[in-house]
């Protein structure tokens, strides 16, 4: 076997008609694979010490042993072996039980022999795949594990406590933070440390899909169920059946879809838009919010029900600006991803640099905090040192206030109401020429709920500004 390529499969034709083995070998080797012999059970356990085949094709009926024992032999010492049984005796009970120990197929004889070769081929393939999605899903596993999640903070080490009781339940979770926090992170951390880990992880966003579309890309829909659904589509619940469905920004969910997933969670089922017929669907759910949901429910934005059916194990995600112990750890542990991803040396945070970074405010939180280090070591080049000089310009020299101007005092006092009126008048009005008039939008920017802009609205005598959109 010493003239082996790498690209070749090597299947090893276990049987004692010497006319039917040379015929399988030419045949198969004209085919690409690399083909060994043995006429009986004793040299094909020879052959199997000495070498690690692909595959093994097994005549049911050897004259020193029972095909099924090699079989079993075979699987033992290479687990990942692809074995084929041949018989011109057998029947289904045979091929039951030689399926039943691990064979992938059973042939009788006579055969053609590029049924043989499919079926190799097919199992092969279906092998390398198998091993492919193993090493993704160890991937995964190593990135997404506890220590992963970095901090040392006291806050971080009741989130890490938290993480390790709710990642093997089935319990809803309630994921609440600021932008920027790591909520996504925390719930891929949950699913891939579950025992849904090798099922897949769904990610469904409140906040990117339109009010219209979020229905169907929820739940699916029937062909024909509304304009341009020209072919029926699953939904995110069907898609993670079996495995974890994460639904970000569920603050901003209208009040309708609100209540169709409270039924969903309720029910344990969903409805394709356009279909009445009952879809079950097994999925664990995890849900996350950059919002005050309590205060929602309070301003009628958002369903008390539901509220209560999600909030069934809460967690919450500090802002970076709480924690500011673990900046310098999550600092270099960017570092080193940059400097990882981009195959370049790790690179040196100098101290300078950290005690920029400790006192910044971060209102973009882990994620802005990322993205700063990324530019830090895309602008040093060659350099192995990260100096402050490499930070972002908005970094290095913070705006003093974000929103408001200065407010001068005069010596006869101010209307306090007047003032303050105005201030929340242009306030509004920046966030809705920012969300291009998109009221909804405006309110979260804002952290208010859709109803209590709309008075505020109403109140301030906007609500007819041709600036305003609907």
């Amino acid at each position: 076997m010493s003239s082996l390529t790498r690209t070749q499969h090597t299947v090893l034709i276990v049987d004692d008609e010497a006319d039917l083995r040379a015929l399988v070998v030419e045949s198969l080797s004209a085919e690409g694979f690399a083909v060994a012999e043995a006429a009986d059970s004793a040299e094909a356990h020879e052959r199997l010490k000495a070498f690690a085949y692909d595959a093994v094709v097994i005549d049911l009926r050897l004259p020193d042993a029972d095909g099924m024992e090699l079989l079993d032999a075979a699987l033992s010492r290479y687990p990942d072996i692809l074995a084929v049984m041949m018989t011109g005796f057998g029947g289904v009970a045979e091929a039951v039980t030689a399926i039943k120990r691990g064979a992938v197929d059973f042939l009788i004889k006579p055969f053609q022999v590029a049924q043989l070769s499919r079926v190799l081929s097919l199992g092969l393939d279906q092998r390398r795949l198998r091993q492919e999605n193993a090493e993704l899903r160890a991937q995964l596993r190593e990135r997404y594990r506890f220590d992963n999640v970095v901090g040392q903070s006291t806050a971080m080490q009741q989130i890490f406590g938290t993480l390790e009781l709710v990642a093997p339940m089935n319990s809803t979770v309630l994921i609440q933070g600021e932008t920027g926090t790591g909520k996504e992170l925390i719930a891929r951390t949950i699913h891939h440390n579950s025992p849904r880990a090798d099922q897949r992880f769904v990610a469904f966003n409140a906040a990117a899909i339109p009010d219209t579309l979020a229905e169907a890309e929820l739940f699916g829909h029937a062909k024909g169920a509304f304009t341009g659904a020209v072919s029926a589509r699953i939904g995110r619940f069907e898609l993670a059946h079996r495995g974890t469905l994460f639904i970000d920004e569920v603050g901003l969910m209208p009040l309708p879809l609100q209540a169709k997933l409270l039924r969903a969670l309720q029910e344990r089922e969903i409805e394709r838009v356009g279909e009445s017929r009952p879809v079950k669907f097994d999925a664990r759910i995890i849900v996350a919010t950059n919002t005050d949901l309590k205060r929602l429910v309070r301003d009628g934005a958002f369903r008390e029900d539901l509220f209560y059916r999600l909030n069934v194990i809460p967690m919450t995600i500090p802002p970076l600006r709480d924690r500011r112990e673990d900046i310098p750890l999550l600092a270099r542990h960017f570092v080193q991803k940059s400097c990882r991803n981009n195959n370049l040396p790790t690179k040196h945070l100098l101290q300078d640099t950290v005690r920029v970074l400790m006192s910044y405010a971060w209102p973009g939180n882990i994620r802005q905090l990322e993205n700063a280090i990324e530019h830090a070591v895309a602008m040093t080049g060659p350099e192995r040192d990260l100096p402050p000089s490499a930070l972002p310009e908005d970094i290095l020299q913070p705006a003093t206030s974000l929103l408001l101007p200065t407010v001068a005092i005069p010596d006869e006092g101010i209307n306090f109401t007047s003032v303050v009126s105005q201030l929340e008048r242009e306030l509004i009005l920046k966030c809705l020429e920012k969300t291009g008039g998109n009221k909804r939008q405006a309110a979260r920017l804002l952290n208010l709920s859709r109803t209590t802009l709309i008075d505020k609205l109403n109140r301030l005598s906007l609500a007819d500004q041709e600036t305003v959109a609907s």
